[in-house]
């Protein structure tokens, strides 16, 4: 038999056929193989598909064994994979609370990264653009993010036990005394007044964000004349404010920086300290070096991923975890809708539900002091760098325009932002710059910590904002 015409490839999801090159390439394989029928080209198809994923995940597994003595296929998830990796590096033991107000305590001050959108639209004004006028004011708009911003939080020195309450009755020069690099850590509750000769300055990103439930009443006029009468439901987000903090919870360098700049301690309530060390700091780096050496795409993804994913284990939070049963019995079905423990259900069918309960018993057996320390020292890289190298360089004429996570986007008023870039070498990765840009520099590729443009040495036209998250940029490449 021959291959079905062309007219008989149609696709039930599209409507569309296929393409002269993809029949043509139909007709290669067909001959080549030697087939007879659509049956023998399917079976083909699956043969190669199983085939090569096999060969794929091989290779996964041999990675795997090589850099970090571990078989895959006994870990269910690459997070999981992750984390069972880093403890066999570092053998480090990981104290766990036994005081369920200790837990509490941390769980509270968890706070994830800050996305915020500060400025809607900016057009830049700069010799490097077509359009360049030299009669308005010279304006530069630039992208950067910081390389592998937990793992830069994940180098410095991290609790692992040792954990005691200690009296709040602490002066504020002891506060300030604390080495950046002690072996002893400090987990503050406190109330902060926030200055108000200190808000036009940290407009644009305020220092110490809170988890706050957003009501009608919070929002400005103008949001609420955008409603124009539409139903509004309170939500909770992370947000930067200039408000005063009450009972606010943070680790003990991001306190020591809050009062760097100008923040004001006014009551502490709590304290927990703990012992701390670097001890991440091996797998980290070395996943860093690995990633740096990398030959393939598949190589590079994969051990950023093995630092990536340890973040999010060491918060992992099981009060998220269910107990969902199907269930094809009517009366069990009532028996676990009319247990306390009984949240929800779907029906599938006339003879199939599922019934989803919460669990009856947690045990907070994960490390979470170590996710919420990550998260703090986080921010503080992004603050750091704001406020001591941004603000400290231009002053009001550098304005944010937003932020998610590890990235920060500038309009920034200078002559040329590339030549004052030059005398910071030390905190910039250029090494994505085009060879010839004068900027063009591999001392730090690929170093964590240091800050890179998005769009390496591509100028940036325009930039118009929407909402967090929603944004265009305007560039040659696009």
């Amino acid at each position: 038999e021959r291959l079905p015409s062309i007219d008989s490839f149609e696709s039930t999801l599209t409507g569309s056929g296929i393409s002269d090159e993809d029949y043509r390439h139909a007709q290669t394989v067909w001959n080549y193989f030697n087939l007879k029928n659509m049956g023998e080209y399917h079976d083909l198809y699956v043969k190669c598909d199983v085939l090569q994923l096999a060969d794929v995940f091989e290779n996964f597994r041999k990675l795997c064994q090589h850099y970090y003595g571990l078989d895959c296929v006994h870990l269910f998830t690459a997070p999981g994979l992750a984390w069972q990796s880093s403890l066999k590096m570092t053998d480090q033991p990981l104290e766990l609370f036994t005081d369920i107000n200790m837990h509490m305590f941390v769980e509270k001050g968890i706070r994830g990264g800050i996305s915020v959108l500060t400025k809607r639209f900016s057009q830049a004004n700069n010799k490097y653009l077509p359009n360049f006028d030299a009669s308005k004011s010279i304006k530069h708009i630039i992208y950067l993010d910081c390389n592998n911003l937990y793992g830069a939080s994940m180098v410095e020195s991290l609790p692992y036990g040792g954990f005691e309450w200690i009296s709040a009755d602490v002066t504020l020069d002891w506060i300030q005394s604390i080495p950046q690099d002690s072996s002893e850590g400090y987990i503050f509750e406190m109330d902060l007044k926030y200055l108000e000769e200190l808000h036009d300055l940290h407009n644009d990103y305020p220092l110490a964000p809170e988890k706050m439930d957003i009501k009608f009443g919070d929002l400005s006029e103008f949001s609420k004349a955008v409603l124009n009468g539409m139903k509004y439901t309170p939500s909770t987000k992370l947000v930067p404010n200039l408000k005063d903090k009450k009972n606010y919870i943070t680790y003990y360098k991001n306190l020591q920086f809050y009062l760097k700049q100008g923040l004001k301690l006014e009551k502490m309530h709590k304290i927990l300290k703990f012992q701390q060390k670097p001890w991440l700091k091996k797998y980290i780096m070395f996943n860093t070096e690995q990633r740096k050496n990398s030959k393939s795409a598949f190589e590079k993804d994969f051990f950023k991923l093995m630092n990536n994913s340890v973040y999010g284990k060491t918060m992992e939070n099981i009060r998220n975890r269910v107990d969902v049963q199907l269930v094809n019995d009517e009366k069990k079905a009532q028996k676990l809708v009319a247990a306390p423990t009984f949240k929800r259900f779907k029906i599938f069918d006339n003879e199939l539900v599922g019934v989803e309960r919460v669990k009856k018993c947690l045990t907070l057996d994960k490390p979470i002091y170590v996710g919420f320390v990550i998260l703090e020292l986080s921010k503080l890289i992004m603050y750091n760098f704001h406020y001591n190298v941004m603000k400290k360089e231009y002053g009001d004429k550098a304005e944010l325009l937003f932020t998610d996570t590890d990235s920060l986007t500038y309009e920034v008023e200078t002559e040329d932002i590339y030549e004052d870039m030059s005398r910071h070498m030390d905190i910039y990765d250029t090494s994505d710059y085009l060879r010839d840009h004068f900027l063009f520099s591999e001392s730090n590729k690929k170093k964590i910590g240091c800050f890179k443009a998005e769009l390496h040495s591509k100028p940036i036209y325009e930039f118009i904002g929407l909402r967090p998250k929603m944004y265009s940029i305007k560039s040659e490449r696009g």
